[in-house]
């Protein structure tokens, strides 16, 4: 049995008012167990980084409206790719595979979000064993 675990982060709590996915990371596990395939990107999400945001995950603050050179660690997407450049390969990495996410009802919305404005599928709920209520 195929499952892909996987987390987001992005720049808020809501599509719907414009927030974005910054990073998605997945491993791929087969009978439960880690096969060593894995998918991680980081995203330019076209808009500056809330300062929330950026607390929870260290990821380019203003990295467009106001860029500055990283500090500490952080890591700045204004060079990265932005989400209709990596949806199809990240829809590939994930096949038919059921998803194992924690707080799905967060993340799901955010890829469906993404996928929707650039015309791919989207991933149905039911696809998501969500960690957070088990």
């Amino acid at each position: 049995m195929r499952e892909i675990v996987l987390d987001t982060e992005t720049t808020g709590f809501d599509p719907k008012t414009g927030d974005r996915m910054v990073e998605i990371g997945a491993i791929e596990l087969h009978n439960h167990m880690p096969t060593g395939n894995t998918y991680h990107q980081y995203i330019n999400p076209e808009r500056d980084m809330p300062q929330g945001a950026f607390e929870v995950h260290g990821l380019g603050p203003d990295l467009l409206s106001n860029p500055r050179p990283p500090v500490g660690g952080e890591v700045t997407l204004k060079d990265k790719p932005v989400f209709r450049e990596i949806g199809q390969a990240f829809l590939d990495f994930i096949g038919d595979a059921k998803l194992v996410i924690h707080n799905a009802k967060f993340d799901v919305p955010f890829l469906n979000a993404e996928l929707g404005w650039i015309g791919l599928p989207q991933i149905p709920m039911e696809r998501a064993i969500d960690t957070l209520l088990i």
